[in-house]
Parts: C-alpha cells; structure tokens; sequence
C-alpha cells in the first residue's frame, strides 16, 4: 500500500528521479540486448483499476462493456510495440496488513456516504474528485483481461512483493503501477500507470539510483528508509518520537516544504550516518516503542528482500525466504486433490475466493456504493449472506455431529465496525439426498454429475425446484435469472417496478454496442436506482462464488456484468418504471421483447410465491420515496401467469450444460 507522501516527494523535491521514457525506445533496446526474450512488463493491475476505469458514469454500477473496450485498447496499445504484459492481482489481504484494510474501507465509508448525500441533494453524479471504483471493479478487471488473452495471476500473498519478484526473475522491462514501494524493491524500472500517455505509450519512470543519489543513500537502505517512514509493517504512530529527533538535528530542514517533507529529508539524513549492521538495526529497534512487537523493523526490511536477495541489515541466517508458507495441514481442506487444485485456479483467475476459504476458513468483501441511510435495504453482506452460508456448506466437510468450521467474514456493511471478523455457521441447502460431495462436483464425469453441479449451484439461491425452467434459457439470462430471483426473495422491500427496471435491462442490453451505451444521458441520477445497481452487481461476484464450489456450472464468462447489466441503462429503465411509463417505452418500442419480458417477470414472480413472497407494486414516482403506500400493480405490465413457461431466449443446444456447447441429457 505504498509509503505515505513518497511518490509526491520524489516528483517536488527530487525531479531527476523522474524520467520521461517512451515504451517503444525502451522494449527495442531489450530486443537489440537480449533477442531470444521478447519485452514484458508485468502490471500490478490492482493500483491500476482506476486509471483504466474512465467512463464518464460511475456511480450506478459501472459502464462494464465501455469498459470492456478500454481494456481491450490498453492492450492492443502494447501488442502494437511488441510488448507483453503479465497483470498481477491481490488474492489475500495478510494478517499484517488487517489493521490498514480495515482503517481503509472505514474511510471509504465516510466517501461514499458523502457521494450519496451529494446525488441526493443534486441529483447527479458528483465530479471526479469523488470517484469511487465501482462496486467489484477489480473482481471482474481480473476476469475481463483473462477472457481478453492476457496472463492474469492472482496472488498467495502481497500482489506488490510477488510482481516485484516476477519482475526481477523475469528480466522485466518494467513493473507498471502506481504505489511507491516499487521505489524501495530492487527489482526492475517502476513505470507510472498515472502518467502514462497510451497513445504515445510514453510514462515517467521512478529512478530508484536518482532518488538515493538526492537523500544521500545506497539502495541497500532504501528497506529500512521506507520502515522508519511508516509503511505496512511499521506504523506510523510508533514513529512520531523518532521523527521529531530526526528533526532536530537536521540540517536540510527547510520552511517551504510541508512537515511530511522535512521528515523524509530529517529521516534519511539520520540513516545515512547509521552504519549498514545488524546491530544497528537492533539499536534502532530498542530505541523505538516497539512493545512487544520488538522484531518489527526486522521484519519490515526483510518484507522487502525479494528471492535470492540479502541485505546488510540481517544476518543471513535470520532471512527467512518470504514465499508463500501456508502448508497443507494447517489448511481448512485437508484433501490434499481439491486443496492443490483450488490453489492452482486461484493462481491462473479461474475460481473466486474458493482457495481463502479453504485454506484459511476465511473472507473478505470491500465497500460497495451502498446508501446507509436506506433502512428499506440491508447491506448486500447481509442480503447474499444465506447463500453464502450454503456455498460454505458446499466447500467445508462437516466433521463429528455434523458441525462445520466457522468461517471468517470482513464484509463491509452500515454498522458493521470491523473490529474482529464475524463466525459465519455454514448451512446445508435443502436438496434430496443432501449435497454431493466436492470430490463428486470437481473431479467426476457424466451427465448425471452435470446436473448434480446445476441442481446444487441452484440451491444455494433456494432454486433447486426450478432447474426445468431455467436450463431452457441462455446461460447469461438463466444466471441473471438466478440472481433477480433471490434478490426479490430476499429483500421484501423490492417492488414489481424494480423487477421491471432490472428484467428490461437485460432484454435491451442484447445487441447494444459500448459506443451506444457510452452515448447514452440520463437527466437525473436516483440514489435508490445507485443502491440497486451496487447490489446487483456484488451478486453477480456470489454467483461467480458458487459457479467455482459447485465444479463450474456456468462458463464464468456467462456470470459477467457486461453480459447482463449497465450502470446508465439500469437508472434509466429504473427511473421509467417508477414513473409508470408504458411497456413500450420500457422496452424502447421493440416489440419481440414483449414475450420474453412477461416470461422473464412471470418466472420471477411464481419463484418467489413458491417462498410465500409476494412482489407488490411500490411506485416511487421521480425518485422520490413516497412512504410505505402500496396499490396494485401497473395493468399495462400486468398478464396472467401462464400455467406451462415459455422460455425467452430458448437454448436449443444446451440443456443441463450450460458451460458445453454438446447436447446432453434432456433436449428441447
């Protein structure tokens, strides 16, 4: 997570460390210097994200298929000068970096409540300057490049330290990115992500060697540098003493620079006089308050050494190879098969969040753009927790009585403080003869076992008796189905007039284009309509949860966003349904998509009466909300539910398959 203030004190205070470079001149000079080895830059792809994310809407739910099309320039832009790019993407938060997750997405909290009070009182997407990611972004960035060709790695520990290594091992040209702890790894050159022009593919790059030759240091003492400045594994609040001596006996200590200027340029005055020992390093840790953690400034210098490496500040016999160190028994999964490949998915972005919760028992979810003053709907953690529970179920043998392993839950939600992870009980869904085991749903073959994997993923959304109906759709709209079903089910605030937003977004979507759906306008934004679309989009990520216990299901490329869901498109058919437009305005005169929208709503409806859920019409007018008032539902949406499902969108070729093309079991 970087080294606070660093990046800028390089760019204000030392300019010769900032190098403009042209990507081109620099992949051709590797060619000429080692022509066996074509040009890679490995991508940490999560500090990435929110240069790439550049759609102008935001805010409700994310513009997936413009997005789509930016990843996919971003790398004919390299392929275009020959060079090959390798993303990097955080698969675990560590133990260590726990205090600062949570001190973030606490913060994050504050933003996006200020974002929804601003669309609130403006009713429009608040500038630049407030941006968030959308919900899930790097989630599915992740998949996006997969499913674009690119070599996408998901990581066992710190993405920073792995894509350093990688770099180094690799001969890299670079690493792309924008956290300053590529200014302390020796490894390859740091290219800046911010500063990069695509169409020139010219950027600045970071010079490690001009940033030491301006603070008067080796690279050897960049490690400690970035320790005594506060950084991941040494906070800063055990450092406000030791600065303030740096201080005072500093002599660049200049009044036109700000405080957190003067204490980098203080700091690596006093290292630079600090002989290069081990038992300067144990010196410097018993002058510090350390506590109990008296190891500390040992072990944020070592985080630093990448394989192979050694440094002047420990013995070699004291560095211990940071890899990966999870072994196999201390695991949650003890089948060595499923444990194995698990980690291999994870590795190559196939599977999600499987491989944390078998091996750790343990869990993590970021903020979405939810809005904690709608008490009407609970934080989506809370919302697809039951099917979580049941996914649980799935993955975690239940040992003597039947009783499960906890599993450990970060979710970010309203009144959520984070303070320690909750124990979250596995449930077992409700199928006949209880759940295959996961050597069944992974490992075997036969059309028998393909329904068994469709007939479980359908049950952990409590979907297990409406496999017939569903297999008849195309996979995106049998898994948009899925999901629009639980949502209703689950949250009894959800009225016919949200059913109708979310069902018309799918059938329109078909067919429309990135440029079409970026030209679209909307002439106001509903903070309902935001909610809605953040919580559809974080069940997108619980489906793809599920597709990866239940053996795969689904393709995951049928479980993406830019299949089934527009942030704009969303709002726009929410605001029209609540205002009680005409079917053929919702479905923008196309008259072929009157079927399929009544079969959809109708399968909807009768999946959430089977649960004595009855979906009520709750008109919100322009957005806003008009109390607790509920009337019959809008006849111009109305039809009678037919006794026999007729499918929109029927899948000829698929039947229980909905991941293989070939033709099993029942046809249609």
């Amino acid at each position: 997570m970087g080294i606070k203030g660093l990046q800028g004190f390089v760019a204000r205070v030392c300019p010769d460390a900032c190098k403009t470079v042209d990507l081109r001149e620099v992949a051709e000079k590797h060619r000429i210097d080692h022509p066996d080895f074509p040009p890679v830059i490995v991508v940490d792809a999560m500090s990435c994200v929110r240069y790439w994310y550049t759609p102008e809407s935001w805010v409700c739910g994310g513009q997936w298929r413009e997005y789509l099309a930016i990843l996919e320039d971003f790398i004919k832009a390299f392929m275009a000068a020959g060079i090959k790019l390798v993303f990097y993407f955080d698969g675990v938060v560590e133990e260590k970096k726990r205090d600062e997750w949570i001190k973030r997405r606490l913060q994050n909290n504050k933003e996006i409540a200020r974002i929804f009070q601003f669309i609130k009182t403006h009713r429009k997407q608040p500038g630049r300057e407030m941006f968030v990611v959308p919900s899930a972004l790097p989630t599915f960035t992740r998949f996006a490049l997969k499913s674009l060709g690119q070599k996408t790695v998901c990581t066992l520990q710190e993405a920073d330290f792995e894509v350093a290594a990688y770099g180094l091992q690799h001969n890299c040209i670079g690493i792309l990115g924008q956290d300053s702890d590529y200014l302390i790894y020796n490894t390859c050159p740091y290219f800046s992500i911010e500063k990069l022009s695509l169409d020139r593919l010219v950027t600045v790059m970071y010079s490690r060697e001009d940033l030491c030759r301006a603070l008067g240091l080796s690279l050897t003492h960049l490690p400690l540098f970035a320790c005594l400045l506060g950084n991941d594994v040494v906070p800063e609040s055990l450092l406000e003493g030791f600065w303030r001596k740096c201080l005072v006996t500093s002599p660049h200590k200049n009044n036109s620079y700000n405080r957190r200027t003067n204490i980098l340029l203080a700091v690596a005055n006093y290292i630079s006089k600090v002989p290069c020992s081990y038992s300067s390093l144990k010196h410097l840790e018993e002058m510090l308050p350390l506590g109990s953690n008296k190891t500390l400034l040992h072990r944020g210098v070592e985080s630093y050494l990448l394989p192979g490496q050694q440094s002047p500040w420990i013995p070699p016999n004291l560095t211990s190879c940071q890899t990966f160190s999870l072994q196999q028994q201390t695991a949650v999964c003890q089948d060595k098969e499923i444990f194995q490949l698990a980690k291999e998915q994870h590795i190559q972005s196939e599977n999600y969040t499987i491989f944390n919760i078998l091996s750790k028992g343990e869990i993590e979810c970021s903020n979405s753009l939810e809005d904690e003053c709608d008490a009407e709907i609970p934080g989506q953690a809370l919302i697809y927790r039951p099917a979580r529970q049941h996914i649980y179920s799935v993955l975690l043998e239940s040992g003597k009585g039947g009783a499960y392993p906890l599993v450990k839950e970060w979710f970010v939600y309203f009144g959520n403080p984070l303070q320690q992870p909750e124990l979250i009980q596995p449930v077992q869904p409700s199928m006949p003869g209880g759940t295959p085991n996961l050597k069944t749903l992974w490992f075997a073959k036969g059309p028998d076992v393909e329904k068994q994997r469709c007939s479980t993923f359908l049950a952990c959304f409590h979907l297990q008796d409406r496999m017939e109906e569903l297999q008849a759709l195309e996979a995106p709209v049998a898994a948009f189905c899925c999901l629009l079903a639980y949502l209703m089910m689950q949250v009894s605030s959800l009225s016919l007039e949200d059913l109708n937003a979310f069902v018309a977004v799918i059938l329109c979507l078909k067919g429309k284009s990135a440029a079409q759906l970026a030209s679209l306008q909307l002439a106001q934004v509903d903070s309902r309509g935001v909610h809605l679309g953040a919580v559809f989009v974080r069940g997108l990520t619980t489906l793809l949860m599920a597709n990866s216990a239940c053996g795969f299901p689904f393709r995951m490329d049928d479980l993406m966003p830019w299949e089934v869901f527009d942030g704009k498109l969303f709002q726009e058919k929410y605001q029209q349904s609540h205002q009680d437009c005409s079917l053929e305005e919702l479905l923008e005169g196309n008259e072929s998509l009157y079927t399929p929208f009544q079969n959809l709503k109708s399968f909807i409806c009768k999946a959430c009466a089977a649960k004595k859920r009855t979906i009520q019409s709750r008109p919100r007018g322009n957005g806003f909300i008009t109390g607790t008032q509920q009337r019959e539902f809008n006849p111009r949406f109305q039809q009678t539910h037919r006794s026999s499902f007729v499918p929109p969108y029927h899948n000829r070729m698929r039947g229980f398959l909905w991941r293989n093309p070939q033709p099993q079991g029942k046809k249609y």
